[in-house]
């Protein structure tokens, strides 16, 4: 049985789990608390606002349990504020958990309104073309030895993979598309069977 996590402290969580239902997935916990990641194989960290979140986070024991989560080996997947939220660097601010080998420059694309939709192909992931939502959304300026560019678009690097962890500056979980979710649920699979 796989259990996946969904921080809910504010943000798309429901979106997230809308996915991971039609993939199958019936147990989530929406994790607002440090001992419920015990449960968990896996941890999505959806969008939102990533000032709120981090400040939130900061007050609490969650910061420190989802960095031991991470550090265990477990998936851990950030899509837009959630990747800030992972970031070693963030351009202009301190960082939160800074998990992941990355300088990311927060609403890199610009206010509100110019947040876009385009479609890419992610060979990682899927062979397909896949839609990418982007609102208010960051990108990766700068990466580290350890990783992995899963997509660039127009130079800007916009979706990541350092070992256990996976993160993206657009929204998966507003399309209708689960290939996403479907490549995070592998990495989750492939932890949990190096463990046994």
């Amino acid at each position: 049985m796989t259990t996946i996590g969904i921080l809910a402290l504010q943000g798309g969580i429901e979106e997230h789990q809308a996915h991971l239902n039609r993939l199958g997935i019936k147990h989530i916990v929406a994790v607002k608390k440090a001992g419920q990641l015990a449960a968990c194989q896996g941890l999505i960290l959806p969008g939102g606002e990533s000032t709120a979140i981090g400040k939130t986070l900061r007050e609490s024991p969650l910061l420190q349990a989802i960095t031991g989560f991470a550090k265990q080996g477990k998936p851990v997947w950030g899509t837009c504020a959630g990747l800030i939220l992972l970031a070693q660097n963030i351009s202009g601010e301190n960082n939160y958990l800074g998990l992941l080998q990355i300088s990311v420059c927060r609403n890199g694309y610009g206010r509100q309104l110019d947040s876009f939709k385009t479609t890419a192909v992610i060979p990682e992931v899927s062979e397909q073309p896949l839609p990418l939502v982007f609102i208010r959304a960051p990108y990766i300026s700068q990466i580290g030895p350890g990783v992995k560019v899963l997509l660039k678009l127009n130079q800007k690097i916009v979706a990541v993979k350092q070992k256990n962890i996976i993160a993206t500056s657009f929204h998966p979980e507003l399309t209708d598309d689960l290939s996403f979710h479907r490549y995070f649920l592998e990495l989750v699979q492939t932890a949990n069977d190096q463990k046994k």
